[in-house]
Order: structure tokens, then sequence, then C-alpha cells
């Protein structure tokens, strides 16, 4: 029997939804200029596309078309290309993930972007699910299909174009230096909005060798620890974790040490792939990522804990990067090169030994691993 009960508490009230109002102002007597197509530029060349200002985006990555074709040869061939790959192209890092739209804020905001993720290829679903995802292959049409909107409203997009230098007059930006294989162009502006990411770390450098103001900031690192999904199924659903309407189950672990460190799990993709995220040469990083049906034999996650930049070592401002590298490129060494991660038991790291077998979790992740 399938019986529908509906109840309302007598306190509740009915919230009037939010209307985003886009913030437009006049027309802009240069083109703004967006570098890097993630989330972050996506949307700001989205809403002032909306505003008549007809952006123009320059991404050092590829189309994601032709960039999900390059993620699938380095997973097969361990072949790494540094122009398009995991973190460098259209959509950021985040087309090859689980495509999670959760966020700590209570931002108004928040309702424009899941209308227009919905608006241009997303799951219906994400509108009031509370812990709407999308899916990487849901998010690859989507992406796509907002360059598109984007482009019909004015703006235009360059890819594989990197900037590499500012212009300025008197203290006032006048325009951006790009290079577009190995081709060097000017593009005058007055506005320009850096929505880089996380990886662009030569873009750092140019930045700090022009002055631009930084600062050290604390991040969290980690590895990716996998489990066999059925296993997290049946540890928060119990007796009913085969049923067909719960979907793979996800969890969130967080615990506060003596010392001051916090240890926690971050990006959970459940019935997902550990896939592998470098972009650059010699140097190993990991991700997570899940397809909308989030149907894979195994789960994962990224387990970190928190990097102070007391741990840089150093008070030059881009240490932590350094030190990001230094760690990557000893991943990539205990992997053996290759691109092959370096892969251990938990049950043996927390003793202390290298593992010399798996167990009943076979490990995802391609071009392929190396027990240590």
């Amino acid at each position: 029997y399938e019986v529908a009960i509906a109840a309302r508490c007598q306190s509740a009230e009915m919230m009037e939804e939010y209307h985003y109002e886009l913030p437009c102002g006049k027309k802009l007597p240069k083109r703004p200029v967006i570098v890097g197509s993630g989330p972050c530029g996506m949307f700001a060349a989205l809403v002032l596309a909306q505003c008549g200002q007809e952006p123009i985006i320059i991404e050092r990555g590829r189309q994601v078309d032709r960039r999900t074709a390059d993620v699938e040869s380095f997973r097969t061939t361990g072949i790494l290309d540094t122009v398009s790959n995991i973190q460098f192209g259209e959509g950021g890092a985040g087309t090859f993930s689980d495509g999670k739209l959760n966020t700590g804020t209570k931002d108004a905001r928040i309702r424009k972007v899941l209308l227009e993720l919905a608006a241009h290829g997303a799951p219906q679903e994400i509108l009031y699910l509370a812990k709407p995802h999308i899916g990487t292959d849901y998010l690859r049409t989507t992406v796509r299909n907002i360059r598109r909107t984007i482009e019909t409203l004015g703006g235009t997009y360059y890819f594989e174009t990197k900037l590499t230098g500012l212009i300025a007059k008197n203290g006032q930006l006048t325009g951006i230096e790009t290079e577009c294989h190995g081709s060097r162009n000017i593009i005058e502006t007055d506005h320009v909005i850096l929505a880089i990411g996380h990886s662009a770390r030569d873009t750092f450098e140019m930045l700090h060798q022009y002055g631009i103001c930084m600062e050290q900031k604390p991040f969290a690192m980690g590895v990716r620890i996998e489990h066999l999904q059925v296993n997290i199924d049946r540890s928060q659903y119990g007796r009913f974790y085969q049923h067909p309407v719960l979907g793979a189950a996800d969890y969130k672990l967080a615990v506060h040490l003596n010392n001051g460190r916090g240890v926690y799990t971050f990006c959970m993709c459940p019935g997902g792939t550990v896939v592998a995220a470098a972009s650059e040469e010699g140097r190993l990083v990991t991700n997570g990522m899940s397809e909308f049906a989030r149907n894979q034999v195994n789960a994962n996650a990224a387990l970190l804990v928190g990097i102070n930049t007391a741990d840089f070592g150093s008070e030059d401002v881009l240490a932590g990067v350094a030190l990001q590298r230094q760690l990557e490129q000893q991943a990539f060494q205990t992997g053996g090169g290759g691109y092959r991660a370096p892969v251990q038991r938990v049950g043996d790291f927390l003793h202390r030994e290298r593992s010399a077998r798996l167990g009943e979790v076979l490990p995802s992740y391609q071009p392929g691993y190396t027990l240590t």
C-alpha cells in the first residue's frame, strides 16, 4: 500500500519566492572581460550578457565537447594535456564532478542560479531538492547551453586563450594581454573579472609580478577515500537500503582534534569514481566525479585536513602554492610516474604499514594505481 499524508504545522507560514532583479546599469564604453569560464566566470558572463554588456570571455582551456575527449584520453593513456584537462576548460573543474549545488550561505541570488541551470538543461528536481546535484553528464550539456545563450546575447568566447599581462595608464586598467597558440593579442577594456579558480598558478605568479595585492590564505588538502556504495547505503538506510525509491546514500563527517586541526570529508560522490585531475606535468591530483544516476559500484569522498599559513614555512605570498606543488610532485613519484595514483588501504594506513593487496574495494582511478 502507498499512503499519502499531508500535514501542516499551525505556526508555519508560506514564504514568498524571491525574484532576483538584474543589477543592470548604463552600457559600459568598452566591453567587460571575464578571465575564466568556470562557475564564477560563467554566471558573471551570463548576468552581464543579460544586462546588454556583451562580455568577452577568455578561457585557457577548450570547449566542453573537445575537453571531454581530452579528459577521456588522459584517463586511458596517462598522457596529460596541460591546456585541456579536469582543471582547465569550459565549465571549470566542476564540469567533471558530482555537480553539487550546495552553499553555506543564504544569499537571495541562489534561486537565480538554480533557475538558470534548470532552464539550460539541468534536471528540474534541483529546484526543490534539499541536496540538489546535476551530475557530470548533465553538466556538460548545461554548460554548453549557457555559453550559447551568452553568445546569442552578444557575448564572445575565446578558448585556448591565456591572460599574460595587464595594461594600465595612470593607475587605471586600460586593457589586457593574451596569448593563443603563441600569438599575442591586446584587448582594450576598463573592467576585468578574474574568475581563474585555484589551479591557474602561473596566472597567480604573473599577477604577483604586476604588483596585484595578494595575501596568504589557509586551505585544506588530503586524499580521496573509496568505499563500496552498498556499504554506505546499508549504514545510512538500515534494512531499507535496497528500496528502489532510495537513491545512493551520502555522508558528511568531521572531527576537531586536540591539536587544533580539523579533519573532515568534502565533496562526497555517491556511486561515483575517483578521477585524475592533474593540470601540471609531473604532479598528481585526484578529484571525485558522479553522473546524475550515481550508479557506480564505489562511493568516494575527499578526506581533508586544514592547512594553516604557519605550515607554509615561508612568508612568501605564494608559499602555499609551493607547498601544494611539492606534495603533488611527491604523490606523482610515489605512484611510480605515468600519473598512477598511490593507493593504500585504510587499515594499513592507520597501522603505518605498506599495502600488499587490495580488499573488497577496487580503486576506480585511471590511468592506474600503485599500492604503497
